[in-house]
């Protein structure tokens, strides 16, 4: 596949490439639309969707200053160049009754990104790369493109945590034991920027599904001292029979764990010494 044509993008008739020109990091989308006014000329201009269109800007910015993208940088343009035709697509239909100009820009921004999209979903089509094979699996149930993601999987050349957590978050349902080994993969290998909470809610489930209730507790625990979020104390409570002296223990345990997690200390937890011992046991 050539990386060049994928980045290729056309509007208004006019075919762009994003090319290397300058090392500056601006994160200001409105300094870097007034500096590279390509990037933005297919975009709509009013306050909808900016955050779509901000990732969508910057992340063009970004690869205009690479030469020859990976994979995974253009999978993260088709994720942002998705989330922003979506959004704009909605915003699309609200009428502005002061501005119908502006409700017009949007249409326009919607059917430029849509082109776009498809083209770059086009040109992807049958890459053997791990990051786009997953793509066009994931959106398109494209069985050629998930052999070569599996095969990818099975040979252990997915060494980004990211997509090893997509597949481990799949394989939750169809093959327990793999996903229990691959989120302790991705969790030994991710920085405490790159940790997600959701991971330990999908291993609170995995362990779910082998009747270990006080884990599946204390992960759910953690992912709640983690994101605050609001939860029921009885609905937890339930889950290890009603047990008060053993909830406030895994509570404790649950603070301790997120602290670690969120300093980037998985090595020295507990979590790693409980799959460790997991994945030793004979299948």
């Amino acid at each position: 596949m050539n990386r060049k044509l994928v980045m290729i993008t056309s509007f208004l008739g006019i075919p762009l490439v994003f090319g290397l020109i300058g090392c500056e990091q601006p994160t200001n989308t409105q300094i870097i639309c007034n500096k590279n006014p390509e990037l933005c000329a297919d975009l709509h201009k009013d306050s909808w969707c900016r955050f779509e269109r901000g990732d969508l800007i910057r992340n063009r910015f970004k690869l205009k200053n690479i030469p020859e993208p990976s994979g995974k940088e253009i999978y993260q343009q088709l994720v942002y160049l998705e989330n922003y035709n979506k959004c704009v697509e909605l915003a699309a239909g609200v009428q502005h009754i002061l501005h119908p100009e502006r409700t017009n820009d949007r249409a326009r921004a919607f059917g430029l990104s849509s082109q776009t999209l498809a083209e770059l979903q086009e040109t992807t089509k049958g890459s053997t790369d791990p990051h786009l094979a997953y793509y066009h699996w994931s959106r398109f149930n494209d069985t050629d493109a998930g052999a070569v993601l599996f095969a990818a999987e099975q040979d252990n050349t997915i060494v980004d945590v990211d997509l090893q957590a997509q597949l481990a978050s799949y394989f939750v349902k169809v093959n327990p034991e793999k996903s229990k080994r691959l989120y302790a993969q991705v969790l030994k290998g991710s920085t405490a920027e790159e940790f997600q909470p959701d991971w330990l809610l999908a291993l609170a489930t995995l362990y779910r599904q082998e009747g270990r209730n006080e884990i599946e507790y204390w992960l759910s625990m953690t992912n709640i001292e983690i994101t605050k979020a609001n939860f029921s104390s009885e609905q937890m409570l339930a889950i290890i029979k009603g047990e008060k002296a053993l909830q406030r223990k895994l509570d404790r345990d649950a603070a301790n764990l997120a602290d670690q997690l969120i300093s980037g200390k998985y090595q020295q937890s507990k979590l790693k010494v409980l799959l460790d011992e997991d994945l030793i046991k004979p299948q």
